[in-house]
């Protein structure tokens, strides 16, 4: 149900013999999705989506269908589709760099924003247009030059996010009364000032952290990724290509998770896009969130130097993996709240390392762990899917290439983050979504309701 066919999507993209912008393309779809919409609305409104328990208001409501999303679909057997497209389909159809073989982000946010496959000249277009909108108002170098190094890069990610809410157009026009049929437009402006200002904002605090200052040049003439990886010191094309891949696959995952969802919250109350992904940031900063691809490769280094071995054997992973959950801790990397599956974006990386990287010990030992700790966790029987996620992969894959400054890893997941959840935003605005209220209630009334019924 969730398949377009792609021959006609491709066709159609070739159909648009000229160049336009990500706005102007934005622009036309939207009438006809919010009629779309209020047709749905009208025709479905009073249906139920189904009912919850009291162990799922009592479980962060896990499972609990209440929220419309439209960026991004998670089957718990499927896995992520991307407006329709699985990650194979992403990574086939939409436009590389000149010469690559990974997707180019850009190309997400387009797919994410109109559900549709750009050409490459649309990319390019909006690789440009990014371009000249990233510039970076002189107090938030200042901001983000002030904190101190010891401060957390994803703490100093969100504060330098805040301090360029200055910078907000959605903020200025509400401010002189804006019609509310307007809103989503001055949210597409911010969206896109947004992702086109974050790699000089996350490389300055990579830089201020990591390489005591010193600075990179900004490069208009390189795609975002690339110019990122410039900016940090990074002048590989293998590199280029593995950014190109991180910061696509990690944009979305539907809209419940904590930094999707954070963001959409904080937005519902018409903040601003910089106050709400700052928002997004904040829980994507969480260790059972963003942190978890550190988290994973600090616990596969700590099991090397404890058997005091780069390759230890299936019997060691094994006894590792037990020792660590009668410990009372998981394994981290391993399971997912929605997938029943293995993640497919630890399948595109895994392949990623294959072409690249298939001799580096630390590939070795994840793949080993591929086949190890399923069945463990299975044996252990507390883990209704034993199967690796996206983090299981993605810490190997920056080591590799000397990025192996882990408290950073969340930033770059931020970055990618940032194209799914703004795209997220300015569809809530085209719909008119309204402000977030779910209702809450107490044990007490949990137990005098149950109390009433049993009489």
């Amino acid at each position: 149900m969730f398949r377009r066919s792609l021959i006609k999507t491709v066709e159609k993209s070739q159909r648009r013999f000229f160049t336009q912008t990500l706005s102007n393309r934005v622009t036309e779809i939207v009438p006809q999705e919010q009629a779309r919409v209020k047709a749905l609305v009208g025709k479905f409104g009073n249906e139920k989506l189904g009912e919850y328990t009291v162990l799922q208001a009592f479980q962060g409501m896990r499972g609990i269908k209440g929220m419309i999303c439209e960026t991004s679909l998670l089957d718990e057997n499927e896995g992520i589709r991307f407006k329709g497209y699985t990650i194979p389909e992403c990574q086939d159809l939409l436009p590389k760099a000149e010469g690559g073989k990974e997707p180019l982000p850009e190309g997400m946010l387009w797919l994410l924003m109109t559900g549709e496959i750009p050409t490459e000249a649309e990319v390019r277009g909006l690789t440009a247009e990014l371009h000249q909108r990233c510039v970076i108002p002189e107090h938030v170098n200042t901001v983000i030059d002030s904190l101190p190094r010891t401060m957390h890069p994803m703490t100093q990610f969100s504060t330098a996010v805040l301090a360029l809410q200055t910078e907000s157009k959605f903020a200025k026009a509400y401010a002189s009364g804006v019609h509310k049929s307007k809103y989503w437009e001055y949210y597409l402006e911010d969206a896109l000032d947004l992702v086109a200002r974050l790699p000089p904002v996350c490389a300055r605090i990579f830089n201020n952290v990591f390489r005591d200052g010193v600075q990179g040049e900004y490069n208009a003439d390189l795609d975002w990724s690339a110019n990122f990886a410039r900016m940090i010191g990074y002048d590989n094309p293998a590199f280029d290509e593995l950014m190109r891949l991180y910061l696509t696959i990690h944009t979305d995952h539907e809209g419940g998770n904590v930094s999707a969802h954070a963001t959409h919250l904080v937005g519902s109350a018409l903040s601003d896009c910089y106050l709400s992904f700052s928002a997004g940031l904040n829980g994507l900063a969480g260790p059972l969130h963003g942190l978890a691809n550190q988290e994973v490769l600090r616990w596969t280094k700590n099991m090397q130097n404890e058997l005091n071995t780069a390759h230890p054997t299936a019997a060691d992973v094994e006894k590792y993996c037990w020792d660590t959950l009668n410990g009372g801790r998981v394994i981290p990397g391993f399971g997912h709240a929605v997938l029943r599956k293995t993640d497919p974006r630890y399948t595109c990386q895994r392949e990623f390392a294959l072409k690249h990287l298939p001799e580096d010990d630390l590939f070795k030992l994840v793949s080993l762990m591929y086949d190890v700790v399923p069945p463990v966790l299975t044996k252990h029987g507390k883990t209704k899917n034993p199967w690796p996620n996206v983090d299981a992969h993605s810490g190997v894959l920056l080591c590799h290439y000397g990025l192996t400054q882990e408290d950073y890893y969340t930033v770059l997941f931020g970055m990618s983050r940032a194209i799914g959840v703004l795209s997220q935003m300015v569809n809530s605005r085209v719909l008119g979504f309204a402000l977030e209220r779910p209702k809450s209630v107490t044990t007490g009334w949990l137990e005098n309701h149950f109390a009433n019924i049993e009489k």
